[in-house]
């Protein structure tokens, strides 16, 4: 029998909560007072760094150490569920390597994104990524159960969310299928929710969203774990939605849209440039959010890798879709870049951020979008962004074009 009580351990991560200034609505309180995490997080993975720097996930279950799992499974945490879409904590034999493919997202962020909602009582919801299952839970202990739909394109993790909403009381919606596509069959709802990453907002969630009604969604690259910001928006009459980006966020991308991981000689795919010259540029500007944030909006596609031989360290941005890249290597206090293919993938970079530095750096906060049929638009500093391959200012200077519409959804 383990020695923590599950009820006193939720009532305190909602003390947690409220006192960190997440939790404001009574409504929540009692959804995170009520809703056992436990059954939803029945396994899951430890992740640390192992004397070779590969990061290695270690199973934590009820049946090892019971007391361990249920203190860490009311932690303010994000607990990792599944490996390299196939592996899970019941299912691993000791510690283990691999990209993680799905999660049990931190409460903090579960719970801030719930409060941007805007809920009412009797409100229908679309959530995509149902992942465990928890937020799925809280939605329907807030709104009901008939008024949540919850899609995941995995059918394994759907299988095991779904036996958890059960054990936890709630018979709701739970669809497997991709979720870029939203779920038409119960449209319209009136909030959507997204807990993975997009590269941008699907025009079908527009769609499947009343007039007046909310969306919210992780918005950035899907091959960065960070640069990715929390939009927004509000559905109008039109058939557009409007709003901004409310903060810094990080979730794993939709599935259809995750990069594969880089393998292989690197130096091989940066093996015939077509540019090289001096860039007064450093890339460890990518390190911070929003140039990271301007970096993907101006070389879509773009992954960034960091290599290091005989001390020297090498930055490359790959466009594997367009056979594309950029090499930066430090030469003293300066930076040659390498570029080659069809497009200059650090010339737009550099342009991009070269504007957004000249406007004062303003942070992510100010960005604002609006999603049409045709495609994004973007506001950075008060000046519009496009990107149906019009030019696109931030503060008073033409910054690049590019192109970026709406199909493929998965593209």
């Amino acid at each position: 029998m383990t020695s923590f009580d599950p009820a006193r351990l939720r009532r305190a991560l909602a003390d947690h909560l409220e006192e960190g200034g997440v939790l404001e609505t009574p409504a929540w309180r009692k959804a995170v007072e009520d809703v056992p995490r436990e059954l939803f997080l029945p396994s899951f993975f430890k992740d640390g760094p192992s004397p070779d720097g590969i990061t290695r996930y270690t199973p934590v279950s009820r049946d090892a150490d019971e007391d361990e799992w249920l203190s860490l499974v009311y932690r303010n945490e994000t607990w990792v569920t599944q490996i390299d879409g196939r592996v899970t904590a019941d299912t691993a034999n000791g510690s283990v390597t691999g990209f993680p493919t799905s999660s049990s997202t931190m409460p903090s962020t579960v719970v801030g994104m719930l409060e941007s909602l805007d809920v009412d009582e009797g409100m229908s919801v679309l959530e995509i990524g149902t992942g465990t299952g928890y937020s799925t839970g809280l939605l329907c202990h807030r709104l009901g159960e008939d008024n949540v739909t919850s899609v995941e394109v995995d059918p394994a993790v759907s299988e095991r969310a779904d036996q958890s909403l059960e054990a936890a009381g709630y018979s709701t919606w739970t669809v497997t299928g991709d979720g870029l596509l939203g779920h038409p069959r119960r449209a319209p709802y009136d909030r959507t929710i997204a807990t993975c990453a997009v590269r941008r907002i699907p025009y079908a969630w527009v769609r499947q969203t009343k007039p007046g009604g909310i969306i919210l969604a992780t918005v950035g690259p899907s091959a960065w774990s960070y640069g990715t910001g929390l939009a927004k928006l509000t559905v109008k009459d039109d058939g557009t939605a409007e709003g901004r980006i409310i903060g810094r966020t990080s979730f794993m991308p939709a599935r259809a849209e995750a990069a594969v991981p880089f393998s292989g000689d690197l130096s091989a795919r940066a093996a015939y440039a077509d540019i090289e010259r001096k860039t007064s540029l450093s890339p460890d500007v990518l390190n911070d959010w929003m140039p990271a944030f301007l970096a993907q909006l101006a070389a879509p596609g773009a992954q960034l890798v960091r290599a290091v031989s005989d001390s020297r360290e090498t930055v490359y941005l790959f466009d594997t879709g367009r056979e594309a890249f950029a090499e930066l290597t430090a030469d003293g206090d300066e930076w040659t870049v390498r570029q080659g293919g069809p497009v200059a993938i650090w010339d737009a970079i550099e342009s991009a951020l070269t504007a957004w530095q000249d406007a004062g750096e303003p942070d992510i906060s100010t960005v604002r979008l609006e999603v049409s049929p045709e495609a994004h638009a973007y506001w950075i500093g008060g000046q519009r962004i496009t990107t149906d391959a019009r030019s696109y200012w931030i503060g008073e200077k033409p910054a690049l074009r590019w192109k970026h519409q709406h199909q493929p959804l998965s593209g």
